[in-house]
């Protein structure tokens, strides 16, 4: 009789085949070192942790992901920024990785807590009012920095030459 439960050995699969979650985690870390704690550590959590139904495999991986990066970067609500102040941080990992002519560039160049809910609230399509219970945070605060994250990659999609946008 097969198990309906997701096993070690699928749960180790997610994590190295293509399901993006190293991906993720360096998306969310922004750090090549920290990506890969946040990794290890979710593959660790899913392997380890408490039985999973198969069909919610992945979806439980990506969560265990996103928890294990929260953990470790602990963002918080920085000071507003204005979204035409060009005063981002050019993330130090970035000329290291293949992404830093990619579209991930601009997400990367986030600040962590904006980085964070541009991730969760956009791209892993988490309701704003989950994220505002992992981020530890409100429901305006997140609404507000989600607005400030999409002004900021938009005013870096401007400041970005053409000729690295086709490229990429």
């Amino acid at each position: 009789m097969k198990s309906e439960y997701a096993t070690s050995d699928e749960f180790r699969k997610l994590f190295t085949e293509g399901n993006n979650l190293y991906l993720l985690s360096f998306l969310l870390t922004a750090n090549c070192k920290e990506a890969e704690r946040c990794f290890v550590a979710g593959l660790a959590d899913c392997v380890d942790g408490n039985p999973v139904f198969k069909e919610w495999a992945s979806s439980w991986a990506r969560s265990i992901i996103v928890h294990s990066a929260i953990r470790i970067k602990a963002p918080h609500v920085s000071p507003a920024r204005s979204a035409a102040s060009g005063s981002h941080l050019v993330n130090e990992d970035l000329p290291k990785t293949p992404l830093h002519n990619s579209p991930f560039a601009s997400v990367l160049e986030l600040e962590d807590f904006e980085r964070f809910v541009y991730i969760l609230s956009v791209l892993e399509r988490y309701p704003a009012r989950k994220c505002a219970v992992l981020l530890g945070t409100s429901l305006q605060q997140i609404l507000e920095t989600r607005t400030r994250a999409l002004q900021h990659l938009a005013e870096f999609a401007k400041r970005r030459p053409l000729h690295q946008q086709l490229i990429s």
